[in-house]
């Protein structure tokens, strides 16, 4: 089943699906009290708003700010360099009111679709993006995707549920769904011969299956299953061992961001309980 709604897939329309996720972290902010700035979120070791110096701070180092010159203390939840880098963002702005990191928030947001609407760019264009210099295209995905989780990281935290429909949205349930067979054949390690299905029940609806086969050298990967085509003739007929799980939208998000542990997720199975539990586990996909 195709997802829907569908992704973008052109410039324009992930700056839209940026811009919209965005906006709503802003809306979200100037509507919070300074209780709601100090809930903890999913977010190990985040409150709601490091959360906003977050998405600010990295925002503001795509926009050319220079990265803050602050000690990052030995925390549990940094794991490595990249993790400390990020941390940087959120240190500098301890003393600050939430409020104000939300107005700051504001103006860079303007800021950045100002240059990501600049007419001379296209999907091709090379831009400074979290992890280095890549595509326009990729650089707007992947912003879209961590500022939309950490919006509902914030809408969970202060329990205002929403956008599960958004086009940012529908770019993370296609990054899953784009790792899927990965999870299946290599992370999870199910059988040879095993299929696994997910079925995402909305609001961003979708399906996807794996098949775990051998390729020619006896290694295994995961056959895309829905797709019209086999990669396998000879067991392209044979009959499939299969496990179904099915997840709404928020479940697998929350999940595929790492925020919500499968003992804690609502899901149903069919088939064998432990392969989707070994499936889930391995459906982080956010470093």
């Amino acid at each position: 089943m195709p997802q829907h709604p569908a992704p973008p897939t052109d410039l324009a329309g992930l700056v839209a699906a940026y811009e919209q996720t965005a906006r709503a972290v802003v809306d979200l902010g100037q509507t919070l009290t300074a209780r709601d700035f100090d809930k903890p979120t999913e977010c190990p070791g985040w409150s709601v708003k490091d959360q906003f110096s977050h998405v600010v701070g990295l925002e503001s180092w795509l926009d050319g700010a220079t990265p803050p010159s602050v000690n990052v203390p030995d925390l549990p939840h940094v794991k490595n360099a990249q993790g400390e880098f990020i941390e940087l963002f959120v240190q500098d702005r301890r003393d600050r009111e939430g409020t104000d990191v939300v107005g700051e928030l504001e103006d860079v947001i303007a800021s950045r679709l100002s240059a990501m609407r600049d007419p001379s760019l296209n999907e091709d264009s090379a831009v400074k993006g979290p992890f280095g210099r890549t595509t326009a295209s990729r650089a707007m995905t992947l912003r879209a995707i961590d500022i939309w989780v950490h919006e509902q990281d914030i809408r969970t935290a202060v329990g205002r549920p929403g956008d599960l429909d958004t086009a940012a949205a529908s770019l993370f349930v296609a990054a899953i769904i784009s790792a899927f067979p990965r999870v299946v054949a290599r992370d999870a390690a199910v059988p040879v011969g095993h299929a696994v299905i997910v079925d995402v029940t909305g609001p961003v609806m979708a399906r996807a299956g794996a098949r775990v086969v051998l390729d020619a050298e006896r290694r295994t990967w995961g056959e895309e299953l829905f797709t019209g085509e086999s990669h396998d003739e000879d067991t392209a007929s044979a009959p499939m061992a299969t496990t179904s799980i099915v997840l709404s939208t928020d479940a697998l998000t929350r999940r595929g961001a790492g925020r919500r542990s499968v003992d804690d997720l609502v899901y149903s199975v069919t088939g064998d309980a432990d392969i989707a539990a070994a499936v889930l586990e391995n459906l982080v996909i956010t470093s």
